[in-house]
């Protein structure tokens, strides 16, 4: 990979829009805009590149999203955590149109589906219904992570942070990313979180997918992931062709072989860096989600913030041109040999001043739900 070149082009990036300033250039779209220097300068202090591959988690009842970007190692690493102004429904997957449901479960993006001329500043399509999805004959389209602060079965923003995370996923893609993965979960999925909704009504659900969580938890590779016997399987090496029927019967599966991953003293210090947690607003904070007899309670109006620019027309919708084909694999992205890491939980090794050289992990090229 280019990663320098990356660098190096996105600083010049940045440098060049100042000067801009003082001349007649005219002034770049959202979905050009550069990244901050902010951003470029925790991107250096974390050991990573502008361009190297990322990986996206989302948490609904804690009303975040994580970016994790790859270091050379192989591994990702936590860059950082935004706070998701608004999402619509409940815990719990998306089952049809018009449920105003955010989506749970596996998903991957590429190129074409992001959405530099959304109504709602930009946006990128997260691919529902996936091939688990269309197994279960779930329908709904066009769901999206956007700027603004309203939901509709998406996941807002706001304008700022939507056009930050959409700007890493786009020089992701120019440094030869083909697609990234984004696993939403209804909340972070701990055995103690898990057993506190023992009998509700969506615990198989949570049940199946919670191994993907503890997958990336432990090898900070996100799992390939496959769909058959209408069922996700996670944490496997797909066949030579990649083409696994979602409803049909799972071929003979091999588990991805990795080696744990182990954070030092460095990795941590470099993991504490200031801005890793985005501060901003998160309308469903409040919202109770407790729930009775299997049922979550419907959640208490926030009123979003005020809009910062006229509202636009309504947007054409982008079509789900993602890797989730009707083979029943979802295409996650391909990760390069590059490192990222977030939340360590290991104790810091006394004594220790520099971390040793790493050797690369060797990471599976696909990552997704049945290559199509």
């Amino acid at each position: 990979m280019t990663s320098g070149r990356s660098f190096a082009s996105a600083v010049i990036a940045a440098a060049m829009l100042a000067l801009a300033g003082c001349g007649s250039a005219p002034e770049l779209i959202p979905a050009e805009q550069p990244l901050p220097k902010e951003t470029l300068d925790l991107i250096g202090k974390k050991g990573m590149q502008p361009g190297m591959p990322i990986y996206v988690r989302i948490f609904k009842e804690e009303s975040e999203l994580e970016v994790w970007k790859a270091r050379e190692d192989g591994r990702f690493y936590h860059f950082k955590t935004y706070p998701i102004c608004n999402w619509s429904g409940e815990i719990g997957p998306k089952f049809k149109k018009g449920d105003k449901q955010a989506p749970e479960g596996f998903y991957a993006v590429g190129p074409k589906q992001m959405k530099p001329d959304s109504s709602f500043h930009v946006a990128f399509n997260l691919g529902f219904p996936n091939a688990y999805d269309r197994a279960h004959e779930r329908t709904g389209e066009f769901l999206m992570i956007h700027g603004k602060c309203k939901s509709a079965g998406c996941y807002a923003m706001t304008d700022a942070l939507a056009e930050e995370i959409y700007a890493l996923a786009r020089e992701s893609f120019r440094n030869g990313q083909s697609a990234f993965a984004v696993h939403a979960f209804p909340f972070r999925m701990t055995d103690d979180k898990l057993a506190r909704f023992k009998g509700h009504k969506h615990i198989a659900f949570w049940k199946m997918i919670k191994p993907a969580y503890d997958f990336f938890e432990t090898y900070r590779v996100p799992p390939t992931v496959a769909v058959c016997e209408r069922k996700y399987v996670i944490g496997v090496t797909l066949p030579a062709t990649g083409r696994i029927d979602p409803d049909g019967q799972c071929p003979r599966l091999q588990k991805q072989e990795l080696t744990p991953f182990v954070p030092d003293l460095l990795d941590q210090q470099i993991a504490a860096q200031k801005g890793t947690i985005v501060p901003g607003q998160k309308a469903r904070e409040q919202t109770a989600l407790a729930w009775s007899d299997g049922e979550a309670p419907a959640p208490k109006p926030v009123a979003a913030p005020p809009a910062t620019a006229p509202a636009p027309a309504a947007e054409a919708p982008i079509p789900s041109t993602t890797s989730t084909s009707t083979t029943g694999s979802i295409q996650n992205p391909p990760p390069a040999s590059l490192p990222g890491a977030a939340f360590l939980t290991a104790e810091p090794r006394p004594e220790k001043r520099k971390a040793p050289a790493k050797k690369p992990v060797e990471v599976p090229t696909s990552l997704g739900l049945n290559a199509p």
